[in-house]
């Protein structure tokens, strides 16, 4: 299997992925914003098909849209009472832009495959480049901002009166997660992002009780999850997205047949 270059690439490029989507995902599942990951992978659709209109790369269209719409979602989720109603605002607008891209743009309608489902396979050692920059972009800002973000997940009320900046504080994780969203999407599509960034944080806090074994944990989950996915994929000749997705909610649904952990009190002494 490791013979082939394609085959390196590939199991590169998904353990860049994983790690980064095991970590930030652990927040987005703590802090209960699962729909605003899912929202941002397809707002980012949205991106890479405006990109393949203008004739840029994908991924920067990807990267672009869901920067801004991370940024407008957090801006707006502190006026507006119900935080899911200006994601679904932002989500509806951008997959209407996405559609009306894809009008214009009929060309694009094979590589708009590729981004709904991933093709990791198809990744180039430039593409493992950029996403290891990526990702220690999103890493060293998550690192950044992660005392303030533990403390605003758990105890919002006191923080807020400590004078904690919570509109930052979630309008800086929201772009985090843009990132971390734009680096999955290579791996798995667009439409499967919850498979590596919030299956495994899921499993994990199903099992830990502390913050830093929580993270390890995740991580390692999404990591195993991505090889192991592209080992089966390999040798039965299904389509890796799927053969991960599968590992995923396996994973979790073992996770989720054993007692709970308590881990809010368990990251609290954290």
């Amino acid at each position: 299997m490791f013979a082939y270059e394609f085959m390196t690439n590939a199991f590169a490029a998904a353990g860049i992925v994983a790690v980064v989507s095991g970590v930030v995902g652990y927040f987005l599942v703590m802090r209960g914003q699962t729909f605003a990951g899912h929202a941002l992978s397809h707002i980012g659709f949205a991106g890479a098909t405006g990109a393949g209109l203008i004739g840029l790369a994908p991924l920067w269209g990807l990267l672009g849209f869901t920067l801004a719409a991370g940024i407008v979602m957090g801006a707006l989720s502190d006026r507006i009472s119900n935080r899911d109603i200006a994601i679904g605002i932002v989500l509806s607008l951008a997959l209407g832009f996405g559609l009306l891209f894809l009008h214009y743009y009929t060309s694009f309608a094979t590589q708009a495959t590729a981004l709904l489902f991933g093709n990791v396979l198809a990744v180039d050692r430039g593409m493992i480049a950029t996403l290891a920059v990526l990702g220690a972009i999103t890493i060293a800002a998550l690192a950044a901002i992660m005392r303030p973000l533990i403390f605003a997940t758990l105890q919002p009320e006191l923080a807020e009166a400590k004078g904690v900046p919570m509109r930052f504080i979630s309008t800086a994780f929201l772009a985090i997660v843009a990132l971390a969203v734009s680096e999955c999407a290579q791996i798995v599509g667009v439409l499967l992002v919850f498979t590596l960034m919030v299956g495994p944080p899921a499993a994990a806090q199903r099992v830990t009780t502390g913050l830093w074994s929580g993270l390890i944990l995740s991580a390692a989950l999404a990591l195993a999850e991505a090889w192991f996915g592209i080992a089966i994929a390999y040798y039965t000749d299904w389509p890796v997205s799927f053969c991960i997705a599968m590992l995923s909610a396996v994973g979790y649904f073992v996770c989720l047949s054993l007692p709970q952990r308590h881990l809010s009190r368990a990251h609290s002494s954290t």
